[in-house]
């Protein structure tokens, strides 16, 4: 991270308010180069292919932001490698194990904690081992539970955060999951993709964090609402999350076009709609944007690049200008979301770094959740 950006962001704050939130999210970038450089040096994600090459289904977990990373997970490993993946939440895992794990039976679970002590992964995690079932554990702190629990574990602690809320963690370890699949399906192109975001990110951090906060600062929405499709949607299932823990707003997710059966009702000026535009939907995302625009809400679009039509319907566009497959520029589209959430936050009075709540790591204790969230 640029000590420059962060030493702005403290000047115009006043405070220390949201100061190690704002360091995480600029940081994202360098965190990547740095785990995808050590990931293919100590030839960890070889091995893990090695020893599930039986693998014909994978069963990605998590709970909070890490369910989202598992369904962003999830569609890239089977658009990768065109295995069969899904996604769920531990806690549907750990309630309804018959139905959940109604697979075949050469599928492997991927459970994905950031601080490996989430409750409902571990107890996934031994229901799981209970049953036989080989698991990979992905994490970002060392000599934790699920480490001891997964027959395989991917650590990433360069990822990890002093905030409470996931944003570099939550990217890292999408991008080190993406990483697997391409390794696994043998895509090459992908894998040069993932290295090429660093300095394109970097260059887009030079202005976007100044550009969110002007925006933030001139408007006053009561409802947020994030929408993506295909590998966008687990995305816009973060984002909303983002705005809700940092600001404590209300923030909604849909499916871009499934937001036309009955959510679009909501729309009006004080409603934000954040469109995550995708390569292959564009043209039918960009179409609802339109339509979205044309009932009144204020429209955030967030896209590789922009046609006339986006720029039109758009009042607040980002552009990300990346190269590389599709599915290798999924990670940059949190970022705008993540500034949005820091910075609304700011603006009323509440710290980003402790949100209202919550706690760093979900613990339950006789069955019975504390007020925490990640």
């Amino acid at each position: 991270m640029s000590k420059s950006r962060s030493d702005v962001h403290a000047n115009n704050n006043g405070s220390n308010n949201g100061a190690y939130t704002i360091s995480e999210i600029l940081s994202q970038p360098l965190c990547w180069s740095s785990t995808l450089k050590e990931l293919q040096t100590s030839g960890v994600l070889l091995k893990i292919k090695e020893k599930f090459k039986y693998a014909e289904e994978w069963l990605f977990l998590g709970c909070g932001s890490s369910f989202y990373i598992a369904q962003a997970a999830a569609f890239a490993m089977t658009e990768l490698t065109g295995l069969r993946a899904r996604a769920l939440p531990a806690s549907e895992l750990i309630l309804f194990p018959d139905s959940a794990l109604a697979a075949h039976k050469a599928y492997v679970p991927v459970l994905i904690s950031r601080s490996g002590r989430t409750s409902e992964v571990l107890r996934a995690a031994e229901l799981l081992n209970k049953r036989g079932v080989k698991t990979l554990g992905v994490s970002c702190a060392p000599g934790q539970a699920l480490e001891n629990l997964a027959s395989e574990i991917l650590l990433l602690p360069a990822a990890d955060e002093q905030s409470m809320v996931m944003t570099r963690s939550f990217s890292t370890m999408l991008l080190a999951l993406q990483a697997l699949a391409a390794t696994i399906g043998g895509q090459i192109e992908f894998a040069h993709g993932l290295k090429q975001l660093t300095p394109s990110v970097e260059k887009l951090l030079s202005s976007l964090p100044r550009r969110v906060q002007e925006f933030a600062t001139k408007h006053e929405f009561e409802d947020y609402v994030c929408l993506g499709q295909g590998p966008l949607y687990g995305i816009a299932c973060e984002l909303a999350l983002k705005l809700t823990e940092m600001s404590v707003s209300y923030g909604q997710a849909f499916h871009t076009l499934e937001f036309r059966h009955g959510p679009k009702s909501i729309v009006g000026p004080k409603t934000l709609i954040t469109f995550l535009l995708s390569e292959r939907g564009y043209s039918a995302e960009v179409e609802a944007m339109e339509e979205i625009k044309k009932l009144g809400g204020i429209t955030l679009a967030i896209t590789n690049q922009a046609n006339e039509r986006a720029r039109a319907s758009a009042d607040f566009l980002v552009e990300l200008a990346l190269d590389g497959p599709e599915i290798s520029r999924v990670a940059p589209y949190l970022i705008t979301g993540q500034l949005l959430g820091l910075y609304t936050g700011l603006k009323k009075g509440h710290d980003p770094d402790r949100p209202k709540n919550l706690s760093r790591v979900v613990i339950l204790q006789d069955e019975s959740p504390e007020r925490a969230a990640l």
